[in-house]
């Protein structure tokens, strides 16, 4: 990133008015040295993703414990019941996730916040974002689930940034960066080995589908 903004030049990098990232460490200084005039966005794919690896290692942890302990294996084979929005489950997930609620566990525990922290990107007062953020945070620093209460810890020190999604108007993300890594990445897969910028090159043309065919000089069909 650090070679980019030397790339773009200083003009350029003073110009930049909105800039949205992820939240690692060294992205946020070489954004705030490099761009500091810009507001700073985080993106909220990453903010989830923290979340849901938060609910996948207290689930993983508890199935591991309950087969120890001789329970019922509720949790088996519910990883994507607890981290798919529930507008994306099937019926029978839907069915499945509903008998699992009833249960007093921590996953379940962890799961909640999860989905109540959707509420946050509703708002459109960062003030309001605010108050709730505080509060979602301080409640969950109560549950006594340590994978929770670091993703909260971390919210909270990054409150500013966070809050920045409602100053720029919900404008920005990194979601089409985002898909078009995922589609580099299973090109590369599909590439066979051939690791050369050349063929990885080819591939991804064919792996973005419908691209404009270029006018030609003659008619073949």
């Amino acid at each position: 990133m650090l070679r980019f903004f030397r790339w773009f030049g200083k003009e350029r990098s003073q110009a930049l008015g909105f800039v949205c990232s992820d939240m690692w460490k060294p992205y946020l200084k070489v954004i705030a040295k490099k761009a500091g005039q810009a507001i700073h966005i985080l993106d909220r794919f990453h903010i989830m993703s923290h979340l849901s690896k938060a609910i996948d290692e207290v689930r993983a942890q508890e199935t591991k414990e309950l087969k120890e302990k001789g329970y019922e294996p509720v949790l088996t084979k519910t990883r994507w019941l607890l981290l798919k929005r529930p507008e994306n489950l099937t019926d029978q997930q839907d069915t499945k996730l509903s008998e699992l609620l009833q249960y007093n566990l921590r996953s379940i525990r962890s799961y909640l916040p999860k989905e109540e922290f959707q509420l946050f990107w509703s708002y459109i007062s960062p003030y309001w974002a605010g108050v709730f953020l505080d509060k979602w945070c301080t409640k969950t620093m109560r549950s006594k689930i340590e994978p929770m209460k670091k993703v909260a810890r971390m919210l909270k020190r990054h409150r500013p940034l966070l809050l920045n999604w409602f100053r720029a108007k919900k404008q920005f993300s990194s979601g089409i960066v985002e898909g078009f890594n995922t589609n580099a990445k299973l090109t590369t897969r599909k590439a066979y080995g051939f690791r050369t910028y050349h063929a990885a090159e080819i591939a991804l043309y064919h792996a973005l589908g419908a691209l404009p065919v270029p006018e030609t000089t003659h008619e073949f069909f």
